[in-house]
């Protein structure tokens, strides 16, 4: 998701415990020790006759910086919080984006009273000035403020995380050395409001959410490029993640991915999953050409992810220095029904991305 070519390769310290077993609540907090870090929510509202109406996304980053972790003042930039924010208005056929970015000591939210900016150790929090994500009661609450939207969501959970890879390690390319942690929360429910041009929307029945945290020391080995990405709550119940990095030439290095349906879980390997677009749109701003319609092979079946809305590539050149594509998308069946909504996410289009 993010490309910070300023801070170089730091990847000092790979081999910190990549085999070490996921501990809830403590792991939803930030992993100080890692490099790279973000809690990534998508999901859709619907109105109130529980037609889709709004996709958004909302992503906290945290980017460790390894030539200030031995200075010794409490104000020093020990780590950079950033943050992407959009919304998809599906009627009106556009999508607004907002971005922010913070230094951070790395003392706790709250302990310092000096700092705006902030993340929790022992459960999920993360603030940037008036954007937050933070634990509630039964679930999480989501809330931003940007100049042409707002966001005030509480997301409920209706499901057990979901562990990617071997209980939550998760391979990202031949090289076993590349690897992060990672989780997710599919199928939250979403209640609250957009606010959206003046307009307030409130959260219909089913609005749902997915929310992924992942933290790694080095995700995406050489020579790849980019990845595609979905989370997919489905209707029944189940949910689809499927991951692909990118080489140069377009081809897949690696895949990756999970199934989970009434509780048994499938772990996909690199050589069950086949990625084929099926149809491309060329960005007026960038010049980017994205595959906004992907056929996916899986051992659980053929899948056809397609996007909503076209534009919904965002510049975040001013925090993360790369251009992406992330929008909400519908996934059929092999009998062209749609089955369900989530997020598709390529990155690399643009430019080639770095970590």
């Amino acid at each position: 998701m993010l490309t910070l070519p300023w801070l170089g390769n730091a990847w000092a310290g790979h081999n910190a415990a990549p085999h070490t077993a996921l501990v809830f609540p403590r792991d939803t907090g930030f992993h100080p020790d890692f490099q790279t870090e973000w809690w990534y929510l998508t999901g859709w509202l619907n109105d109130k006759a529980g037609i889709t109406s709004h996709g958004f996304q909302i992503t906290f980053f945290r980017r460790r910086i390894p030539s200030t972790q031995k200075l010794k003042s409490a104000l020093a930039a020990k780590h950079l919080l950033f943050a992407h924010a959009a919304v998809t208005d599906l009627a009106g056929k556009t999508m607004l984006h907002a971005q922010t970015i913070a230094r951070w000591s790395g003392l706790e939210w709250g302990t310092n009273r000096l700092e705006t900016a902030g993340a929790q150790l022992l459960q999920t929090g993360i603030r940037i000035g008036g954007w937050s994500l933070s634990t509630q009661t039964h679930g999480l609450s989501a809330r931003l403020f940007a100049d042409n939207f707002s966001l005030d969501l509480q997301l409920l959970f209706s499901q057990d995380r979901l562990l990617q890879g071997m209980n939550g390690h998760s391979q990202k390319g031949p090289d076993a050395s590349y690897w992060s942690k990672y989780y997710s929360v599919p199928h939250l429910n979403v209640q609250g409001h957009l606010r959206l041009q003046g307009q307030q929307y409130k959260a219909g029945p089913k609005s749902t959410a997915w929310l992924d945290h992942e933290w790694s020391h080095g995700f995406i080995p050489p020579p790849a490029v980019g990845w595609d990405w979905i989370g997919m709550n489905l209707e029944d119940g189940s949910a689809l993640t499927l991951f692909q990095l990118r080489k140069p030439d377009g081809k897949a290095l690696w895949h990756g991915g999970s199934f989970r349906k009434n509780n048994t879980l499938l772990i996909f390997k690199n050589d069950q999953i086949t990625f084929k677009p099926l149809r491309q749109w060329t960005s007026p701003a960038s010049g980017a050409t994205y595959p906004v319609d992907w056929q996916i092979q899986t051992p659980a079946g053929l899948w056809v992810v397609k996007a909503l809305l076209d534009p919904q590539e965002l510049d975040s050149r001013a925090t993360t220095g790369t251009i992406y594509w992330e929008g909400i998308s519908a996934i059929y069946d092999d009998q062209n029904r749609i089955i369900g909504k989530g997020y598709l996410e390529m990155t690399g289009y643009a430019e080639p991305l770095r970590m």
